[in-house]
């Protein structure tokens, strides 16, 4: 009885859970570009982008350097093809 609750409240919580990234700080935006699931992607363009212009100078270079390694990755993919 106990598992068949703790079964149908996981697959509740999954059911309804959705990405809220205005609950992430800057740097957990940071941290997740290139790993955000299509569907989500404008809702936390949409976040980070309204972030940017309060970043501090370490944020934004770590936002630089995230975005370097993105595109070099998404290059060398394209080049496999």
């Amino acid at each position: 009885m106990k598992r068949l609750i703790l079964c149908l409240l996981l697959f509740f919580s999954i059911l309804f859970a959705k990405e809220n990234y205005s609950e992430m700080s800057t740097q957990e935006l940071i941290s997740i570009i290139g790993f955000v699931k299509s569907e989500n992607s404008d809702k936390f363009l949409k976040e980070l982008n309204s972030r940017i212009p309060k970043m501090t100078q370490y944020e934004k270079a770590l936002y630089d350097k995230r975005l370097t390694e993105e595109i070099k990755k998404e290059e060398h993919l394209e080049d496999e093809k």
